[in-house]
């Protein structure tokens, strides 16, 4: 197989070459995640929509984290959060994705969770987790709401302190970080991985596509990638998946507009 990397616009411009130019290709598959969801909620992709592409298979599921640096003056999520209900302007957060990308939405749904006006967070968008995680690190932000595996190995390395998941329950892979939910914020934040095929593609070759992914989500080979990312367990295929990024959609656009971050 091979794999070229498209960038830009959280997933768009490999999505439009996707519907404009290969609408047929039945050797094409295309990773995607809530990036895509997303902006497909707040109209960042212009006229296309989800239904423009056919959606195979999640594989895996990546969480929300609310990391600090290791010498950070909080110890604990709600340190964090007394600190920014007292002074939300002082504190600088960074993330991997635009203003209205996941990473920004993470502090706002929590900020909104938290009682705190979300207009008076201040975000500084990166191209990417990894030049977030620089920033982090290097003391030009205070805060950085990314994914597990992006902080995983920084975790363990204990270079920076992860203050809550944005999961359902406990991680394995933080061991010891508790949830925001169970610190009294309801909210969670899966950063599913999966992928989606061109619309035009017959029955039979997505049936292809599903089943593939269907044994890699259950190969040992998968499960080791998982464990060493941070990766958790989540598999969602066919009519299940596409119902599942269909209502993803139809409630990001609900929380953009709530959030007043709507086109």
């Amino acid at each position: 197989m091979r794999v070229r990397n498209v960038p830009g616009a959280g997933g768009g411009i490999a999505f439009a070459h996707v519907v404009a130019e290969r609408g047929g290709d039945p050797n094409l598959i295309v990773a995607a995640s809530p990036a895509t969801t997303l902006r497909l909620a707040q109209g960042q992709f212009g006229d296309f929509e989800a239904k423009d592409v056919r959606w195979i298979a999640a594989v895996a599921a990546d969480y929300g984290v609310i990391a600090v640096r290791h010498d950070a003056p909080w110890r604990s999520f709600e340190e964090l959060i007394d600190a920014w209900r007292l002074a939300p302007s002082e504190i600088v957060a960074a993330g991997g994705s635009a203003v209205g990308g996941q990473d920004h939405m993470k502090l706002l749904v929590l900020a909104r969770a938290a009682g705190i006006d979300p207009r008076a967070i201040r975000y500084v968008p990166f191209d990417g987790g990894g030049e977030a995680v620089t920033a982090l690190l290097g003391g030009f932000v205070s805060v950085a709401p990314l994914d597990v595996s992006e902080v995983l190995s920084l975790f363990e390395a204990s270079e920076v302190r992860v203050l809550a998941t944005l999961s359902p329950e406990r991680l394995e892979a933080l061991d010891g970080v508790p949830t925001a939910r169970e610190l009294g914020y309801d909210v969670s934040w899966i950063v599913w991985r999966g992928f989606y095929a061109p619309a035009g593609i017959d029955d039979a070759r997505y049936e292809h596509w599903v089943g593939v992914l269907e044994n890699v989500a259950a190969s040992p080979e998968w499960e080791a990638l998982r464990a060493r990312t941070g990766l958790s367990e989540f598999f969602l295929a066919g009519k299940a998946f596409e119902t599942f990024v269909n209502e993803q959609v139809a409630s990001f656009e609900v929380l953009t507009a709530e959030l007043g971050l709507a086109p």
